[in-house]
């Protein structure tokens, strides 16, 4: 059960690997881009490929739905960024039980947007865990783990693509060491627990008062999704790509300190921050020497 990008390396592996996949699910098609046409989730579209029996059940209670599972009779469900809250009557359908592969070090990172909390709380590493499904949101028992250290120029994307593969190779190890007996369920210490709640495009605004380590890891989490942003003269500009410089400025958070002729350099609540990517209201994402160019931004004005 699997529904965006993080879920398919997941799902190849499995075809990869010793294991009778029996079904695919995954959320209903939804809209999607200016012409708002229907398209497949990506699950979807990988299983499909394959040759896979796939169904997109539009409520996971459904009576034709859960006899289908229970006909099946799995030993596993394993559940990757599917979308939705199972119900017990679901969880308690696998012999074995129901694995998730979450993209956090478990407790920490409960919830929907693990990757981009790990980035903007300043993280210095994150991983992988497999744990057994229970009722609640990511509280069940781990089964195993593991770590990457989270690079100073990881954005949201990268962290996502790495993670996407170690949680594939570990879903493997985990089913494997399940079915050996060499891997067994332990508690969550819940007293360690924190949560990385869904992102809103709010998230991505920029508060030049926060030091500029902060704001660096703001835009590398919000990056791609909902972007960086911040204003000068009620004009809106996203930034894709930023770099901290040690130092004070004397100016008042957010305005343009002098710099060489093809840098643009703000100043923060803690040091300055050099825009590298940049992006106009209505132009294309710009190194930030090239938008410069056609752009005249100068020493004094002031971001918000």
């Amino acid at each position: 059960m699997g529904t965006p990008d993080f879920a398919v390396p997941t799902f190849h592996a499995l075809h990869r690997s010793p294991y009778d996949l029996k079904l695919v699910v995954t959320q209903p098609d939804r809209p999607r881009g200016r012409g708002r046409r229907l398209a497949p989730p990506p699950v979807k579209q990988a299983a499909l490929d394959l040759g896979y029996d796939v169904r997109q059940p539009d409520k996971i209670r459904d009576p034709g739905f859960m006899n289908l599972l229970e006909s099946i009779a799995p030993d596993f469900l394993v559940v990757v960024a599917f979308g939705r809250i199972l119900p017990s009557a679901v969880l308690g359908i696998p012999r074995r039980g129901a694995v998730n592969v979450h993209a956090s070090l478990l407790p920490r990172f409960r919830g929907p947007a693990p990757i981009q909390w790990a980035i903007l709380r300043g993280e210095a590493r994150t991983g992988v865990t497999t744990m057994l499904m229970d009722v609640g949101v990511d509280t069940g028992d781990i089964l195993l783990s593991a770590a990457t250290a989270i690079d100073p120029e990881d954005t949201a994307a990268t962290l996502h693509d790495r993670l996407a593969v170690m949680g594939a190779d570990l879903l493997v190890e985990t089913i494997r060491g399940v079915c050996s007996g060499d891997v067994l369920p332990r508690a969550q210490n819940h007293t360690q627990a924190t949560f990385a709640p869904m992102l809103k495009k709010e998230d991505g605004r920029i508060q030049w008062n926060q030091p500029a380590l902060s704001i660096d890891a703001r835009i590398r989490a919000m990056t791609p999704w909902p972007g960086a942003y911040c204003f000068l003269d009620n004009k809106r500009y996203k930034i894709h790509r930023a770099r901290p410089i040690a130092g004070v400025s004397i100016s008042p958070p957010g305005t343009v300190v002098p710099g060489f002729p093809d840098e643009l350099r703000i100043a923060t609540g803690d040091g300055v921050l050099s825009i590298l990517e940049i992006q106009g209201e209505s132009g294309k994402r710009l190194p930030v020497e090239k938008f410069l160019r056609g752009n005249s931004i100068t020493p004094g004005a002031t971001f918000e």
